[in-house]
């Protein structure tokens, strides 16, 4: 199994995230397709079958990774302009994970399960602090 890391550009927060991957998801509906969350990138992953065995995707907001989604497939796409693309679809369900630093960096990368955050579910106390308190704590260290 392996994962994916992608920066949640413009997202301020697990919330507003949530907030815009219901949009697209309404959307999808709108439209027959299945209930899944969407992301079109441009390059398809070589390890597709390690991805596709339990792979999430990790999102990183505000330079930290905070939540993920469980990756449902990768499905080959043409864009507007006739390329092609790989569509993430995801289950729409966020997971918050114990808030990780991370630098910025361009598109995905991968993310090997062993370097993954928990969930804060499986953190003693972790799901029960505010979003916020868990930033601060991670900033100064103490988490």
């Amino acid at each position: 199994m392996i994962h994916l890391q992608k920066l949640s550009v413009g997202s301020e927060s697990i919330e507003t995230l949530a907030a815009w991957q219901q949009h697209v998801v309404a959307r999808q509906l709108q439209k027959g397709k299945p209930g899944y969350h969407m992301h079109v990138t441009r390059m398809f992953p070589k390890q597709k079958d390690a991805l596709l065995n339990g792979g999430s995707i990790y999102w990183v907001i505000k330079g930290l990774i905070q939540c993920r989604n469980r990756i449902v497939s990768l499905d080959e796409v043409r864009k507007r302009d006739g390329t092609k693309a790989c569509a993430i679809m995801m289950d729409p369900e966020l997971v918050p994970v114990v808030p990780t630093p991370k630098r910025p960096f361009q598109g995905w990368r991968y993310l090997q399960a062993d370097a993954a955050p928990m969930d804060l579910s499986d953190v003693s106390g972790g799901a029960d602090l505010p979003a916020e308190l868990r930033t601060k704590l991670v900033e100064i260290g103490a988490w």
